[in-house]
């Protein structure tokens, strides 16, 4: 086996050790999260991490709950907020490349001119190498 595939499995390993005791950490961190309070009309369900409450009701013995008019209200907004956000961000990418993926004209160049000065110096320094080996192996007359 290569050492490459060694290295993953160990560290596959390792992760799924690591990741079981915060799995389950989680777990009970989620059953205290939310706590019901009988009121008239039903329940009020308090997510004690981020204090939202929503309004519950017993309807055929299965409870619904539903967001109050406030949170719905943030919850819309947040909402039209991500979507300009990814209207946005999907236009901007749309001006960078010609096609997804592909990097712009600009891109090109640069990448053009950095890879002709590499290959500018590589090929002087091959050049000086030849040279130091001529002088190297023509005999001095002096």
């Amino acid at each position: 086996m290569s050492r490459h595939f060694c290295a993953t499995v160990m560290f596959a390993g390792m992760v799924t050790v690591a990741a079981a005791p915060v799995a389950a950490w989680a777990q009970e961190g989620n059953q205290n999260r939310f706590r019901l309070e009988k009121t008239e009309s039903g329940f009020v369900r308090l997510d004690t991490e981020t204090g939202a409450l929503t309004l519950c009701r017993d309807e055929g013995g299965q409870l619904t709950c539903r967001m109050a008019a406030d949170e719905r209200a943030a919850y819309e907004k947040e909402l039209d907020l991500l979507e300009k956000r990814v209207t946005a961000l999907e236009g901007r990418q749309g001006t960078t490349a010609a096609k997804p993926g592909l990097p712009s004209e600009d891109e090109i160049e640069t990448s053009l001119s950095i890879m002709e000065r590499f290959m500018r110096r590589f090929f002087g320094l091959v050049q000086e190498f030849q040279e130091e080996e001529r002088h190297q192996t023509t005999p001095n007359r002096t």
